[in-house]
């Protein structure tokens, strides 16, 4: 079994074969979320300067809500919905394939490096994006990357959908 320095090096350079690895082990859930917490904060500190303190918190926060609907979207949506005929996943598998998938997220500490900012939590998102969609394609078991990147597709607007109206009651409006 790789340590866990290994499966973020891993999982940041794209390796279908680090999902296949946490999809398989059930112990690597702590390991997720030690991803997912350390890929917020680390956005919280990159855009410190825009959001302060608060931003770090509620955006860790944040984050650990939002793997657990996107892994649950991807569940039902991936098997249920848009299954191949070989998928067999469950949703801890998804859980800890798609916590890890935010391991390129680590990256935006780089934020905090004036005048980069923005090009880095870019970057970043692009990144995560396409973790997210190899993490899909393994838990899955799919053979088709456009089926993967359907899933996640589909899962986003459904979660934009949920989550929009909720941070509009709380007040989180543009130009607020």
């Amino acid at each position: 079994m790789s340590s866990f320095t290994e499966r973020v090096i891993r999982a940041i350079k794209l390796d279908p074969a680090v999902y296949e690895e946490v999809e398989a082990d059930r112990s690597s859930m702590n390991q997720a979320v030690l991803v997912v917490i350390l890929s917020s904060l680390a956005a919280g500190i990159g855009g410190m300067q825009t959001g302060g303190l608060g931003f770090i918190v509620a955006g860790t926060i944040s984050a650990l809500i939002g793997w657990f609907i996107w892994a649950f979207l991807t569940y039902i949506i991936g098997t249920k919905l848009l299954p191949e005929p070989q998928t067999r996943a469950d949703y801890g598998e998804l859980l800890r394939t798609i916590g890890f998938s935010s391991a390129p997220g680590m990256l935006r500490i780089l934020g905090v490096i004036p005048f980069i900012t923005g090009i880095v939590f870019l970057v970043s998102f692009v990144w995560m994006l396409v973790a997210m969609v190899i993490a899909v394609r393994q838990a899955l078991d799919y053979t088709s990357t456009m089926r993967a990147v359907g899933v996640c597709i589909i899962g986003w607007i459904i979660q934009i959908l949920l989550i929009a109206p909720i941070l509009y009651l709380m007040g989180v409006r543009a130009g607020m």
